[in-house]
Formats: structure tokens, sequence, C-alpha cells
């Protein structure tokens, strides 16, 4: 049987003409909408939505695109622009019942987040992004010999074809690479967990290779836009962040402050998957977060 998060309700909600996702929902309370990461599924917030779940309604969706939501081809090249991805998240939860919510991203669903709250301001009521930078600076930042541990980045960046032929042809070494070497310690993801997400993966590399060549291309432009206009997040934020900035020179609360003048900046010593490392404290962090 797959691994599933104790105690929660499985559905699948419509959210798009073509396109349907998978959600767990459990718990009572404010709502609070978990995104996932790469090369994960609703699966990582599994501990952190055990613990949310005693005062908060938690709703975590397989992206599209990721898990077991759909996979709508991107013959446009917009099916997986965070703006889409996030009017997703928009429709989801209103089809729970929720117009107002807070909103908590971990890597590519925190670009996800990132977007929802500057495409939708009036439903967004708290924002948190754990461990990533909006794409406009991340691309900013990120250059020299420090940009190898980006190479991903660099090569799903590529027109259609090469990526995905490279990485399918041994997808459990390319997204089990990153499962190893961005984990805290070997316990952090455990074998039954590990083997859903490369099993997920697997399954999705045309989608989630599409997943990030919309953060090099349309994603850019709609950053862009807003930092051009000042439109900036207007919400609470909460940014949790391991040190890139001494790996990388640059200031990353800085960066942040830039998009978020209610922010509250970071840096913790987990390692990337720090939902998953770490839950009891960045439930902690979430529950202050909503708290404001």
């Amino acid at each position: 049987m797959a691994p599933s998060i104790p105690g929660f309700a499985y559905q699948r909600v419509p959210v798009a003409d073509d396109v349907t996702l998978n959600v767990a929902v459990g718990g009572s309370g404010s709502p609070i909408v978990l995104l996932h990461g790469f090369p994960q599924t609703h699966l990582m917030w599994r501990h952190v939505a055990a613990d949310l779940a005693a005062d908060h309604t938690v709703i975590c969706p397989d992206l599209r695109g990721y898990g077991a939501s759909d996979k709508p081809a991107d013959t446009d090249g917009t099916a997986y622009a965070k703006r889409t991805m996030a009017a997703d998240i928009i429709a989801l939860a209103r089809a729970l019942g929720h117009d107002r919510f807070a909103l908590a991203g971990h890597d590519r669903g925190a670009l996800v987040a990132f977007r929802a709250a500057l495409d939708h301001p009036g439903a967004i009521t708290h924002l948190a992004c754990l461990d990533v930078l909006p794409t406009l600076d991340m691309w900013d930042v990120t250059r020299g010999t420090t940009a190898a541990v980006g190479f991903h980045l660099y090569l799903m960046a590529q027109p259609p074809g090469l990526p995905e032929q490279l990485i399918a042809a041994a997808p459990d070494v390319f997204f089990g690479h990153f499962l190893d070497i961005w984990a805290g310690a070997p316990q952090t993801i455990p074998a039954d967990i590990r083997a859903a997400y490369l099993d997920a993966s697997r399954n999705a590399v045309t989608s989630i290779v599409a997943d990030y060549r919309a953060s090099a291309g349309i994603d850019i432009d709609h950053d862009r836009a807003d930092h051009d206009t000042g439109n900036q997040l207007r919400m609470p934020v909460t940014v949790l962040q391991q040190d890139w900035g001494a790996a990388l020179g640059f200031d990353a609360p800085a960066l942040w402050q830039a998009w978020a003048p209610d922010l509250s900046h970071t840096t913790v010593t987990y390692g990337h998957f720090m939902a998953e490392e770490a839950p009891e404290q960045i439930a902690a962090a979430l529950r202050k977060l909503t708290a404001r």
C-alpha cells in the first residue's frame, strides 16, 4: 500500500479544465495549504501536517505534474508557469470552501506559493516559503563555479527533448541524487517514503522538466513585471532558509525584504528537507506565523 498521511482523507479535486489534483485534508480550524517541493509529493508534509491538524484545517495537494495529480501536456509553455499552478491552488481551496487561507511552500511549492500571494493577495492571509529564493533573484545570484550545485536548473531549462531523454534514461539515479545530497541526515527520508518519491518522479519526468523550464522563462517574465511595477507581498511572510548566502555570496534576507515588507527571515541549520528533518520546529514556525 502506498504511504499516506495518517488520519487525513484523500480526494481528487478538479481545479482546471484538464487538471484534477490529488489532495489530503485533515484537522479542523483555520485553513492552511502546504505545497511540496522537488523531487517530492505531499508526503513531505506528513509530520508537520499531523501536528498542525490539531488546530488547523490542513490541505496537502500534489502539485499539477507531480505525485498522483494530473500531468497535462505543456503545449504552449504556460501549463507549468507558476501563475497557472498558483491558480490551481486558489481553485482547490475554494472548492474545499476556503476563500482565504494561509499558504506554505517548500522549494518548488514555495515558488507556487510566492506567485499565488502576488497574484491573489486577497486570498492569502499568511505566507511561508521554505529554502528558496524568488525566481528572479535566484537566477541573478546563481553564477560562476558555485552554480554547479544547481546544475539541474540549467539542464531542465533546455528546450524540450534533451533533458527529458537524459533524465528518463536513469530517473532513479537522477532524482535519488537530490534525495541523498539534500537530506540533512540519512533517517530524514525513510525507505518507504523514498520509494514513493522515486516512483512518483519516475512517472513525471516530462511534467517536472516543464515545471523547471517555466522557471527559466515565463516565470522570470512574471516576476520581473511585478518587480518593475513595485508589486509586493502584502501579507505577513515567514522565510526559513539554509545559509545559501555564505556559499553563494548574497544577502538572502535583503533579497526577500525587497519583496516582503512584513518579513520574518530565519537562517536555519536544518538540511533542505527541513519539514521532514525538523518537523516540530517547522510546525512551530507556521503556528507563529498564522497567529500574527
